[in-house]
């Protein structure tokens, strides 16, 4: 968050502080302070509990710590959508601007899940590729052979700024937030559904006012699980149609790993740099193609490219789904 600040350039005051608001989320709450405290109960007994154990382990107090550290006063919330948190922590600050209850938000989320009780859960679902041998190359969104997502740990947050206000103070900015779509499958408790994540993209292109051919990049969810994959693809075909195979796509999962609540905030980061910068990260350890998944991954190597207009996919289990449209600024 300092870090976002600081490269916004954004002062807090008692001016405007009631004006900026904070949306950060995560996938769940302080999992390791969890942790830590239930083993201190069962070994040692409950006087052995932290006082702080509360405050540190609900999911909320991610925004609280935020708001104290830099000192807004505005409009706060925790969202808490599995892998779409973050995501929906961005649209939702989207929102709130347009709706005029702040001038700017700070927004995103983290998470540290990499726990022996987290990386157990996953893996008796199955999630986690197995390839133990070759870490650095489990991690293989759209390709044949993959076998399961690598869990990652990290943090993203953005400064959204309503536009008048960033230029009038001349900040930096990187590119314009345009469209947010967000839907629930309403079908499986994990099991993803393209019918319905193809209706949130659908969604998000509606609100940013382009059309499918519009779209240069997709920021994918791509999480190099069997059916994540090949069901993305489904939806990405379902909403874009004939332009979805002329699109490059990639997922920044195979790169760092999947930063399960934070993953959205970070993928926006990476999507917003792609506009800015002119080039497409890879979808790395793409080595064998697989008929399910049969659009252009931007295998292996980054792509110089011109991209106006991106789209950043993000889903959940429950069935939550968020997609977010960025623009290039012209000022």
């Amino acid at each position: 968050t300092r870090m976002a600040m600081d490269d916004s350039g954004l002062v807090i005051d008692e001016n405007n502080a009631g004006r900026v608001g904070v949306v950060v989320g995560a996938s769940a709450g302080g999992m390791t302070t969890d942790e830590k405290n239930l083993l201190a109960l069962y070994d040692e007994g409950a006087d052995k509990v932290s006082p702080f154990f509360i405050p540190g382990f609900i999911a909320n107090m991610a925004a609280g710590e935020v708001a104290m550290a830099v000192g807004v006063k505005g409009p706060s919330k925790c969202v808490v959508t599995a892998c779409a948190s973050s995501s929906h922590c961005i649209g939702d600050s989207l929102r709130l601007i347009q709706y005029g209850e702040a001038d700017a938000m700070i927004a995103g989320g983290g998470d540290a899940y990499i726990l022996p009780v987290a990386i157990a859960g996953f893996d008796r679902m199955r999630a986690l590729s197995r390839r133990n041998d070759e870490p650095e190359r489990a991690s293989r969104p759209f390709d044949k052979d993959r076998d399961g997502f690598v869990t990652g740990e990290g943090a993203g947050v953005i400064i959204l700024e309503e536009m008048r206000s960033a230029v009038r103070r001349g900040a930096r900015i990187y590119a314009e937030l345009i469209g947010y779509g967000s839907n629930i499958d309403g079908i499986h408790i994990t099991e993803p559904d393209s019918e319905n994540q193809a209706r949130c993209l659908k969604l998000a292109l509606t609100d940013a006012a382009v059309a499918p051919g519009d779209i240069d990049y997709i920021n994918a969810h791509g999480t190099s699980t069997g059916l994540n994959d090949a069901c993305e693809t489904k939806a990405i075909k379902a909403a874009l149609g004939e332009h979805s195979r002329k699109v490059p796509i990639s997922s920044n999962k195979s790169m760092v790993g999947h930063l399960l609540g934070a993953a959205g905030a970070v993928e926006a980061v990476f999507t917003v740099l792609t506009i800015r910068d002119g080039i497409i990260p890879p979808t790395i350890n793409y080595d064998t193609p697989d008929p399910e998944c049969d659009l252009d991954y931007v295998p292996n190597v980054a792509r110089k490219a011109q991209v106006n207009t991106a789209l950043s996919n993000s889903f959940g289990f429950g069935g939550a789904n968020a997609a977010l449209v960025f623009r290039k600024f012209e000022g």
